[in-house]
């Protein structure tokens, strides 16, 4: 059980709601906060005129709304920023969202009646999860069109995804005994002001970035291995004199995983003696997405690191506006529903991503050249050349898709469009950006899956399957029992499907 509200939520603590089940429980203290936040925000407002609970919303807040009509406003605003458009999100990013709306609330900021908590943390648990879409949010007055559509199930309107289907959020509820949130001051504009589908996109970026990092890792450290590379690149005495925290913890994570092998060679036995040779077979220095991998990959996992600091800050935080502050009994007016900090975060890290994909694809390009490896036949091809085709398809899929990932790394929070009638004059585009590094990681899982069976079939051309270190015989055992061993060309897409699921669901070297 993680409880929600006692101290600052974790990545871990995510994680184990999202994929391992836990559930969630809110912390008594508190939740008796939220309690505290609503009734003085209740009684504060009387007789005063106060941003999005006796005013329009935005460039119409100059619009005083009566009192008979400020409950309905709520439910006008809510019902008007239905307006999602594109695919819904995944479940497990939808899950990621409700919890960063949730924790935002817990932190008795919102003047919220306490049942929307309730309802959250209740939906969250039953895995019931609002149809939100991918397209509207622009990130700078919250992720508004995309909150809205939560807003819009926790009044019991809209669609659920439920039990692997969508179905009418009334029916789901009745099924279920909920019952739909009433409006009780501004709890329309508290749901739908905030960053909360940024924050919760960013969460899920994270959990399968520092996965695909281990995985480019684990497999750059087989190839080395099983080309028989030199190990002074990967060494503890070269990478120390170069500062960084990632290259260093890069090369150590390689050793871990070539520990023990019987291919990596030690330079000092081959070229630090007297030799005759005036042109030497062997290479004296790899190709640089061989031997420049901690360099490489290094400056990714500082970036993860970096935006895990942020992303865990802004769902610890309130993204709210107004703020209601009930122990110092005022109500401050602001901007921290903007969304800049996640939007300039998810560039950088779907920019460190696609990073890791072209190294990937470089060293997948090296392996099927025979030109360039001079140990393969090409594309690695163990059947007969000319006739059969080895991996030369999968590489077409793999190229399109790294460049796909370029083309996706154009910085989002670079690109402001005023909208609003310019009250939102300069935007975050937080959602946008957080979306698609989702998008790019998911790419560059497929990736690697590609880039993973091709390994294998290296391993077998050389029959040296008994030679690889523990940690990379055992990875090849758990491969091979998805995909044995290819000869003969057959159709292999729903075999890479399930190479990139299990990449997806089992740890790799341990990173972080």
């Amino acid at each position: 059980m993680v409880v929600l509200g006692s101290k600052s939520l974790t990545l871990d603590e995510v994680y184990r709601v999202l994929y391992a089940g836990e559930e969630l429980s809110l912390d008594a203290a508190a939740l008796q906060q939220v309690e505290a936040s609503f009734l003085f925000l209740k009684k504060f407002s009387a007789k005063k005129l106060i941003y999005g609970i006796n005013t329009g919303f935005g460039p119409m807040a100059q619009y005083r709304i009566s009192d008979a009509d400020t409950f309905q406003l709520q439910y006008n605003l809510i019902r008007s920023h239905s307006t999602g458009a594109g695919k819904p999100l995944s479940p497990v990013v939808t899950k990621a969202l409700m919890i960063a709306r949730l924790s935002s609330f817990m932190q008795a900021h919102s003047g919220i009646h306490p049942e929307v908590v309730v309802l959250l943390k209740d939906l969250i648990n039953k895995n019931v999860y609002p149809c939100v879409f991918e397209h509207g949010g622009v990130g700078a007055s919250g992720d508004l069109v995309q909150l809205a559509h939560l807003a819009l199930v926790l009044i019991g309107e809209g669609e659920v995804w439920y039990e692997d289907k969508m179905q009418p959020t009334a029916e789901v509820f009745a099924r279920l005994g909920l019952k739909p949130i009433n409006i009780h001051v501004r709890e329309g504009l508290a749901i739908i002001n905030g960053t909360s589908a940024m924050t919760g996109a960013g969460l899920v970026n994270l959990i399968q970035a520092r996965q695909l990092l281990g995985w480019a890792v684990t497999l750059s450290a087989m190839i080395n291995e099983i080309v028989e590379a030199f190990d002074d690149h990967l060494s503890a005495e070269l990478n120390a004199v170069k500062m960084h925290t990632g290259q260093n913890t890069v090369a150590a994570k390689m050793r871990e995983v070539l520990e023990g092998s019987k291919m990596v060679r030690h330079r000092p036995d081959h070229l630090y003696k007297e030799l005759e040779e005036e042109i030497f077979k062997d290479k004296v220095q790899e190709y640089y997405s061989l031997r420049c991998v901690p360099q490489i990959l290094g400056p990714v996992y500082d970036t993860i690191i970096q935006a895990e600091k942020i992303v865990i800050q802004e769902l610890n935080s309130v993204s709210d506006n107004p703020v209601v502050d009930h122990e110092l009994e005022n109500v401050f007016h602001g901007g921290n529903f903007h969304g800049d900090y996640i939007s300039l975060e998810m560039d950088k890290l779907k920019i460190a991503t696609t990073r890791l994909s072209m190294l990937a694809e470089r060293q997948l390009n090296y392996l099927l050249n025979e030109k360039l490896n001079h140990k393969f036949p090409p594309f690695m091809n163990l059947g007969k050349l000319g006739f059969n085709f080895g991996m030369q398809g999968a590489q077409f899929t793999a190229t399109s898709t790294v460049a796909e990932n370029q083309t996706l790394s154009f910085p989002m929070y670079v690109h402001s469009i005023p909208n609003n009638n310019d009250n939102q004059d300069i935007v975050s585009m937080g959602c946008n950006s957080a979306l698609m590094a989702n998008r790019v990681i998911a790419n560059t899982f497929e990736v690697l899956a590609i880039h993973t069976l091709t390994v294998l079939q290296a391993v077998d051309y050389l029959q040296c399957e008994e030679r690889l270190a523990a940690f990379s015989k055992k990875m090849y055992r758990e491969v091979r029992a998805i995909y044995p061993k290819f000869i003969e060309d057959s159709p292999m897409y729903k075999d890479l499907g399930k190479i990139k699921d299990y990449l997806l669901c089992n740890e790799p070297v341990k990173m972080f």
